[in-house]
């Protein structure tokens, strides 16, 4: 029963707490200031929404994994770019501003292209070797409430008492990054097992798809003539992952504690890639 209420009820609640610290530092002029930087935009959306997939399948292939812990990859890998890579954008002195919009976003195009990818995924990866249910229209559904709806509340609260929203943002930005922490720990706690004997295989996939979206976020924004600061913002928003839809996608809508497992160690270990690009950015970019 404790399982059933973590996984049905703490981890999507923990999720539109998340979406909503988002959506109450958001405005419509937010989303329009994307627009405003179209060569960075393009290239975050090439790597986020095309080359994150292609990577991630590329690197299953080479590493030979398939089966539920390969579907759970590319749910990962279709997941939108995570709140916490805008905290990780301001320590590497990027763009926030530009991180903050393509994150809300990436969000809500989500709402389609998660269940385009990771239906494909589970035909291409389990395909008839189990019986999978795939629930298309459920989870678009889904997605919308956890994640549309608390970004679209969050924007309607701020819109309607920004003074509260001044007092509170970010207190209620800490206690969303706290709730991040406590997801991903209870998600690795209630798997250890499967966590424990995975890590050491798992890991080099995570770190790799880390490493090559950075560089690919980075190398091609400068390749196009994207300043250093837009392109180090790029970089981190086609690496860090909303992990905790991760989980809930595969825990809540799936049920398949396999699939969660590559969130669970994808948000541990995209902290390192990211602490060590920042390092890295902070010496481009400057003071």
């Amino acid at each position: 029963m404790q399982g059933d209420v973590l996984t049905l009820v703490l981890l999507p609640a923990g999720l539109m707490f998340i979406m909503f610290s988002l959506g109450i530092g958001l405005t419509v002029a937010d989303f329009r200031r994307v627009f405003a930087n179209p060569r960075a935009f393009a290239v975050g959306a090439l790597c986020h929404f095309v080359l994150l997939p292609l990577v991630a399948f590329a690197l299953l292939k080479l590493w030979g994994l398939s089966g539920a812990l390969a579907v759970g990859f590319m749910i990962v890998a279709a997941c939108p770019t995570g709140t916490t890579s805008n905290m990780l954008t301001y320590y590497a002195r990027g763009d926030v501003a530009l991180a903050l919009s393509f994150t809300a976003f990436a969000g809500l195009v989500s709402i389609v292209t998660v269940p385009f990818i990771v239906g494909a995924s589970i035909g291409h990866f389990i395909g008839e070797a189990r019986d999978v249910a795939f629930p298309a229209g459920t989870m678009m559904g889904q997605i919308f409430i956890v994640i549309g709806v608390p970004v679209i509340v969050g924007m309607l609260v701020r819109a309607r008492w920004p003074g509260f929203v001044s007092r509170w943002q970010a207190r209620l930005g800490l206690v969303a990054a706290i709730v991040f922490v406590v997801i991903v720990a209870a998600s690795i706690f209630k798997h250890r097992a499967l966590f424990a004997t995975h890590l050491a295989s798992l890991a080099p996939i995570v770190l790799s798809i880390n490493a090559i979206l950075l560089v690919l976020g980075y190398g091609l924004s400068r390749a196009i003539g994207v300043e250093r600061r837009q392109a180090v913002t790029v970089a981190i928003e086609s690496s860090v992952q909303n992990v905790t839809l991760a989980i809930v996608i595969a825990s809540t809508i799936l049920r398949d504690d396999a699939m969660m497992l590559p969130g669970a160690i994808y948000g541990v270990l995209m902290y390192f890639t990211g602490i060590a690009f920042i390092f890295i950015a902070r010496r481009w970019v400057g003071p």
